[in-house]
């Protein structure tokens, strides 16, 4: 139960990602994402069968230390963006900004739990909504092709650095899945321990518990 429960929130943890690319767009001057039915908390627009159905079951399933996933992209079009440069990586890093916003709320209402009176199992639920959204959202500032760090980085850089970085992330993109798959198996046995520590004292700093 715990584990279809971790994979609804990372479900609907991802999609609320997606959404808060597409909103930052249209607000930014780009209307592809509004047009394109895609600003709705609704699943159906957004489900990616792979990347918000499989590939998390499996992970929360084999209990891997790395908890990931995506919706389909929110379609926007960086040609229409206010101060395309900087609309670009505020685009980027709006989908991060609201995991790490949901992760700071529903934290803070497990360190205040008590005093708002919720039982053990809303604790519980308050807990796993901010892990999940903390370990996502700063899993997406990692600068790596296609993750959204990757993105506001080469969108933050001058012209003559970040189109080295374009030509990266095109070659990246043309591995297609099996860049991914070999990002998240060096990902899993070099880096997760420590970002799993890392994600875990912040979750304890927000919350003032361990999960």
């Amino acid at each position: 139960m715990e584990a279809i429960l971790s994979l609804i929130v990372l479900i609907l943890s991802v999609i609320a990602h997606e959404v808060a690319h597409g909103y930052a767009a249209n607000t930014l001057g780009d209307p592809t994402a509004r047009l394109a039915g895609r600003l709705t908390l609704n699943p159906l627009p957004h489900i990616d069968l792979m990347g918000s159905i499989v590939l998390p079951a499996l992970l929360i399933f084999t209990h891997s230390p790395i908890l990931f996933g995506w919706a389909k992209p929110v379609p926007y079009n960086p040609y229409n963006l206010k101060a395309r440069r900087w609309g670009e990586a505020l685009v980027a890093l709006a989908g991060s900004a609201t995991n790490i916003l949901l992760a700071v709320i529903f934290g803070l209402i497990v360190r205040y739990a008590t005093t708002i009176g919720l039982d053990q199992t809303a604790i519980s639920f308050a807990a796993t909504i901010a892990f999940i959204n903390l370990f996502l959202g700063l899993f997406n500032l990692i600068p790596f092709p296609p993750l959204d760090g990757f993105t506001a980085l080469r969108a933050a850089l001058p012209w003559h650095l970040s189109s080295g970085l374009s030509r990266f992330e095109h070659k990246v993109r043309n591995a297609g899945v099996l860049s991914l798959l070999l990002f998240l198996i060096v990902f899993s046995y070099v880096f997760a321990g420590p970002f799993f520590n890392l994600v875990l004292w912040l979750f304890g700093l927000l919350a003032g518990a361990s999960i």
